[in-house]
């Protein structure tokens, strides 16, 4: 199965087992919105907008391979705690952010960290999916020095302890500490190429979107960027509608499978 974006002149064909979608939770006022912006174009907006939710998609050939990784970003009030639910099924990997200043927003990402678990281990019970699930804890405004801080680095880090597939960083998106790593180390523990890292790819635009039709081994070879990375500037959120599907159609697959395997033994 193939999904189809269209991207200037060029139709980008994406494998339906290279899309990915990256959530991304916390309280109000943490730097959610900051963080996705240095992660997509380098930059640091000084204004804060409260963010209800919003939707980017982040197109890659990498070695000649389409893959796309849509983000959810997050209101940090959660105004519809079923949408919140519906956001953590659908999501693949995760990034959960508190501030470094205030010991509310650490106790909400312990909240979020602990649902977060509960319903993906729930779908994983129906589905019997892998029990990786990609995490990362995030302190944010370390550039407030320690006289600011909350939050002590040591108590922190007991939320991923012991848990191969969850780690912690504490990183500025003002100044663009330990961002980069940060992404890195998550690509890297849900097995994604480590390209897909903000430092790792080349940035094009949209109207050069022909460098992302996939070249001839031939081609690939001596000092060439093997990876490029665009963002798409008219990427629109699936309905909630396209999500519970995508989620009915994920159990049901799973459980025909199950089906089949109980007949064969039989």
């Amino acid at each position: 199965m193939m999904k189809t974006l269209s991207s200037g002149n060029c139709a980008l064909s994406v494998p339906a087992k290279n899309s990915y979608r990256m959530v991304v939770l916390g309280a109000s006022r943490v730097g959610k919105s900051a963080i996705v912006s240095r992660f997509l174009n380098g930059r640091f907006e000084d204004q804060y907008t409260p963010t209800i939710e919003d939707f980017h998609r982040k197109v890659y050939n990498i070695h000649g391979d389409m893959y796309q990784l849509d983000i959810l970003d997050t209101s940090g009030n959660h105004p519809f705690p079923a949408m919140r639910r519906l956001s953590i099924l659908t999501g693949d990997v995760f990034i959960l952010v508190f501030s470094l200043d205030s010991r509310e927003s650490f106790d909400e990402a312990k909240r979020l960290q602990k649902q977060i678990l509960e319903v993906k281990s729930c779908l994983k019970n129906r589905t019997k999916e892998a029990a990786e699930l990609p995490m990362v804890i995030c302190g944010n405004k370390s550039d407030r020095g320690e006289l600011c801080r909350q939050v002590p680095s040591t108590e922190a880090e007991l939320l991923v302890s012991g848990d191969e597939h969850c780690a912690y960083f504490e990183v500025s998106a003002k100044k663009n500490t330990n961002v980069d790593e940060m992404f890195y180390v998550l690509f890297s523990m849900a097995k994604l190429p480590h390209e897909m890292s903000p430092a790792l790819h080349r940035k094009i635009s949209v109207q050069y979107g022909d460098a992302f039709h996939a070249r001839p081994l031939c081609a690939r070879r001596g000092k060439d960027v093997d990876a490029y990375g665009m963002v798409s500037p008219f990427a629109r959120r699936p309905s909630v509608n396209s999500d519970l599907k995508y989620i009915k159609a994920k159990v049901l697959r799973e459980g025909q499978a199950r089906e089949r395997d109980k007949c064969t033994v039989q």
